[in-house]
């Protein structure tokens, strides 16, 4: 393969699917251009009822391979509305409120996108001796409405989602910036292995399902309800991991990852062991730079969902290195997006019709 795998089109394709928002369980629209890029390359779809998609090639196949990302971003409910017009919020996954203050957010209504701001005290007003960190209690949104009456005129309730309108740039030439990179590039890689498979002719000796699950962020719940719906025998999954290199984070706790050394292969108990040795000897052989990952007792990922589904799948995580996960400047490396592409590809080529990989044979 030609050393940049990324074109316009591919590009194009990221950029306005990382802008538009896909919060937990609201991550339809995503799906539907998710779909409409991998169209060329798959021969059907399978969805299901919370909103997974999955492009398949080779669906008469008995053998099954998954291929995974996630689709869904953090965001934030609408909680309470107060008397004099502000909105208090829960959160819909981990998101962030440290970050919060001082942001712009859009309210998703009926009526579309309403625009608000988390307000916070100014500087001049606060008590230096005992500044009040930002907290989920006490943090709110001001829409410019003088009481909870003139909220609701805005279509504004309890239960309304929220998202940062935060999009997509390029930093220095190789570093994408966006709000949702974790995990909207999982389903964008893999929709590119498969306009690779597809580009390059190669005929895969088994199915292989692409598959873009919702609701990680909230427990794994989209992979744990695909993953019975399709009966895969083997799955790798990509996600994000943390870029260890920038300030305050203790590599002793966290291990040693930095974005632009290549993809990270996870080891935890729910890597199944023969499964990941393809994929190092794969990265080995192709000279494709990769890093590891110790994940203790799980991976935090939807790894999980299919290792421990069906009376169990063989599956390993494949990781893109990110920095400042789970706030609006997600950053990762290009080069490290496209050893990704490149070795669930290649790994995808060796993988036989059939194999257990049992431990016992």
């Amino acid at each position: 393969m030609a050393k940049s795998i990324l074109n316009k089109k591919s590009l194009t394709f990221l950029k306005n699917y990382l802008n538009n928002a896909a919060p937990t369980g609201y991550e339809w629209d995503g799906q539907k251009m998710w779909m409409e890029y991998l169209k060329p390359y798959v021969d059907e779809f399978i969805t299901d009822t919370y909103g997974s998609a999955v492009g398949v090639i080779n669906p008469e196949a008995k053998y099954k391979v998954v291929i995974e990302g996630h689709a869904d971003e953090i965001s934030w409910y609408v909680n309470y509305i107060s008397d004099n017009g502000l909105l208090y919020v829960v959160r819909n996954g981990g998101s962030d409120h440290q970050i919060a203050p001082s942001k712009i957010v859009n309210i998703h209504t009926k009526d579309g996108i309403k625009k608000g701001v988390f307000g916070w005290p100014a500087i001049h007003t606060r008590n230096k001796s005992k500044e009040a960190a930002p907290k989920p209690d006490n943090i709110f949104i001001d829409v410019g409405c003088k009481d909870k009456e003139e909220v609701e005129k805005m279509g504004i309730h309890v239960g309304c989602v929220i998202t940062y309108p935060d999009e997509f740039h390029i930093l220095n030439e190789d570093k994408f910036v966006c709000r949702a990179l974790d995990n909207r590039m999982g389903g964008f890689m893999i929709a590119e292995v498969a306009r690779l498979l597809h580009e390059n002719k190669k005929k895969l000796p088994f199915g292989l399902y692409i598959t873009n699950s919702v609701q990680e962020e909230i427990g794994l719940r989209g992979a744990q309800m695909i993953a019975e719906r399709i009966k895969p025998n083997a799955a790798i999954v990509t996600d994000v991991t943390h870029d260890t290199s920038t300030p305050m984070i203790e590599q002793k706790k966290q291990g040693d990852v930095e974005i632009g050394k290549g993809p990270v292969v996870a080891y935890a108990p729910a890597v199944q062991q023969k499964l990941r040795d393809i994929i190092t000897d794969t990265a080995e052989k192709n000279k494709i730079p990769f890093q590891r990952a110790a994940l203790s007792r799980a991976t935090g990922t939807d790894t999980d969902a299919f290792a421990y589904s069906n009376c169990g799948v063989a599956s390993s995580l494949i990781s893109l290195p990110l920095r400042y996960m789970h706030t609006t400047v997600e950053m990762v490396h290009r080069d490290d997006v496209e050893n990704v592409i490149k070795l669930i590809y290649e790994s995808l080529l060796n993988l036989k019709d059939g194999d257990t990989f049992s431990y016992f044979e």
